[in-house]
């Protein structure tokens, strides 16, 4: 059993302390904070910032059959991206030390949710038949992607 003593009185949830998945799940959770800003490209993946606050930005993507980025990292953010509809696919570079280099792809299905920091360089897809939707949160922000190609060595960054 668990007892609060009288008087007690909770700290309010700090923001700047919230896992980056913890806020992706809530607006995901909260399509009426958003849902009149989606929209979908023909062209390329559809983005737009929903929140950006000194400690993190919470951007919203949609996705088409087809429609992908590149093998990336992001420069240092730390961060989540929850899938809120369809089925998106994450390919994960990795050196294995002296092993040869791997990837590792997951599907990741409406509400579950994939976290990734500096180093983490990935490719993520909508191979499905059905468009998709996902929100990011970067911490402290979006700091730009480097680009990279795989090699049987593993990842390596083009720029």
């Amino acid at each position: 059993m668990f007892a609060v003593p009288p008087n007690t009185v909770a700290e309010p949830t700090q923001r700047a302390l919230a896992h980056p998945a913890r806020i992706a799940l809530e607006y995901a959770a909260d399509r009426g904070r958003w849902r009149h800003l989606l929209r979908y490209d023909p062209v390329e993946r559809w983005v737009a910032e929903l929140e950006s606050t000194e400690d993190h930005e919470v951007w919203l993507m949609s996705w088409l059959p087809g429609q992908r980025t590149d093998l990336h990292d992001h420069s240092g953010s730390t961060g989540a991206f929850t899938v809120v509809s369809g089925v998106l696919t994450e390919t994960v570079a990795r050196r294995a030390g002296d092993a040869p280099a791997a990837e590792l792809v997951h599907a990741i299905g409406v509400g579950q949710t994939r976290v990734f920091g500096p180093g983490y360089v990935h490719e993520v897809s909508n191979e499905g038949p059905d468009p998709a939707v996902s929100v990011h949160v970067f911490r402290p922000g979006r700091l730009g992607m480097n680009a990279y190609r795989m090699t049987p060595a593993g990842p390596v960054r083009l720029t």
